[in-house]
Order: structure tokens, then sequence, then C-alpha cells
């Protein structure tokens, strides 16, 4: 299927993770399609994506971000604007669950929030006078914490759950430009970060088994090109009606019923 994404500048944020992390999974396969990514990020491993893309002739740009600081995001969007003209496309892909809980500080609890919610905020408030001239679209990256919780993590739970809510907000407000606002939500996939988390259990391989057993769809974890190819669908023109939209790529995860888990 045509995605017809050649030639769309895509601001992505969190893109510089891990290779085979989702953020650079997803900033592989915007590459591959011809769209033109603008990766904002804090890691220098952001550099070497987009210089190993421009030299097979892709063209591409990094914004070295701290995206806690709102003076560094105003100045990234504009230099992508300054260099390109036009934004085509927004995805918030920054998400980390630093386990910020009851017994944090404000100041860890409000630091969480910064990274994991306004940084998307200030994103899409410096791209819009873009994304209004080009009819463009938003994605924001989700997570099933801002649904069913987790447990010692009110800071992140509060940020993810504010991400779904400005989605609602955003395709409600934004609507009248034609600009399409959706969220995709991720529950247990296995990337470099959630290898390195199973690392530091002691019971890790058990861990492990155990939430992959409660996975009603086959019984294994959700990939990144999984979502990366839900995230390139989404932003087309081929999810040209869809819009508030929360878009979950889990094996069921979070609704189907549990009774799906029983031992056969």
């Amino acid at each position: 299927m045509e995605l017809n994404l050649k030639g769309k500048i895509v601001i992505i944020s969190g893109a510089a993770g891990l290779k085979g992390s989702i953020g650079e999974t997803i900033l592989m396969n915007l590459a591959s399609e011809g769209a033109i990514p603008a990766l904002i990020d804090r890691n220098d491993r952001g550099s070497d994506y987009i210089e190993a893309l421009k030299s097979k002739g892709i063209d591409g740009l990094f914004l070295k971000t701290d995206v806690t600081q709102p003076d560094e995001i105003e100045a990234a969007v504009k230099a992508v604007i300054n260099k390109y003209q036009r934004v085509d496309v927004v995805i918030n892909n920054v998400g980390v669950n630093d386990g910020v809980g009851l017994d944090g500080t404000y100041e860890q609890f409000m630091d969480s929030l910064k990274l994991n919610m306004v940084s998307y905020f200030l994103v899409v408030k410096h791209a819009l006078p873009m994304l209004i001239k080009s009819r463009g679209t938003i994605l924001n990256i989700g997570s099933k914490v801002a649904l069913t919780g987790q447990g010692g993590t009110s800071a992140y739970a509060a940020s993810k759950g504010g991400v779904l809510a400005l989605t609602r907000e955003w395709s409600v407000d934004l609507i009248r430009h034609g600009i399409r606002v959706n969220a995709i939500i991720i529950a247990e996939s296995w990337t470099p970060a959630y290898k390195h988390w199973i690392g530091t259990l002691d019971n890790g391989e058990e861990k492990l088994k155990s939430i992959v057993q409660k996975i009603p769809l086959e019984k294994r974890m959700t990939t990144p090109q999984e979502i990366a190819d839900l995230c390139l669908f989404t932003i087309s023109e081929r999810s040209s009606h869809t819009t508030g939209q929360f878009i979950f790529v889990d094996g069921g995860y979070v609704h189907l019923d549990r009774a799906l888990l029983s031992s056969d």
C-alpha cells in the first residue's frame, strides 16, 4: 500500500534511542517511505542516525534538544521551519517511565511531567502555524499505564493520562483546520530499554515469562516494527478520516477478557 509520505517533513521527538527502540524504528521507517525526518532528542545518537541516512542520499535533520527546556524546543522547531519552510507531521514519542511515585518529591514529579507531557504541548505549539498551512497530522505515542495504572509511577501515569487528554482536546480544537490528531497506545513491547529493565531484576526471566503469558494474542510482546507500521499508516492519507482516536497496538493486553489466558 502506497502511504504517500515521500517528501513529508516529519518532526519526531525522542527517536534517538538505542537501535531497535520504538523511536529509532519509527525514524528508519519514515526514511524508508521517503519522508524527511527532523529528529528532536538530547542524545547524540540522533546525529549518527541522521548522518547514516544522509550517506544513503536520504535527507534529514537532527536537533540536539533537551525537551524539558522550553527554549530549546522552540529553537529546534524554528530550525526545522527555517530549513524546510514546512511541517507536515509531528510525532511526539518521548516517554520515560521514571518510577516517580507518591514517595517522590514535588520537583521529581514536575520534571517527569515536563519530559513526558509538557514537551508534547510545546512541540505542537511551535509547529502549529506550519501544521495549519499543511493541514498536517499530529500523532502522540502513549502508554497503557495511563489507563490501567501500574503502581509506583504516579508522575508517568499522570503524564500519559494528560497526553491522551491532549489528544482529544487537540482533535477538537484543530478540526477546523483539517488537522488530524491521534494517539498510539503501547503496552508490552520488547525494546532495548525493556530488555535492560528485565536484566536488572533478580527474577528477570521469571518476570518476563509471567508478563508474556498475560498477552492474549499469541502470548508475545508487540514488536517495535508493528508499532512503527501502525504509526506510519495513522499519519498517512490512508487514514484520512481518523482523528481523536486512541489506537491500541498491544495484542489485546488492555481490553480482552483475562479468561483467554487460562491454561489449556
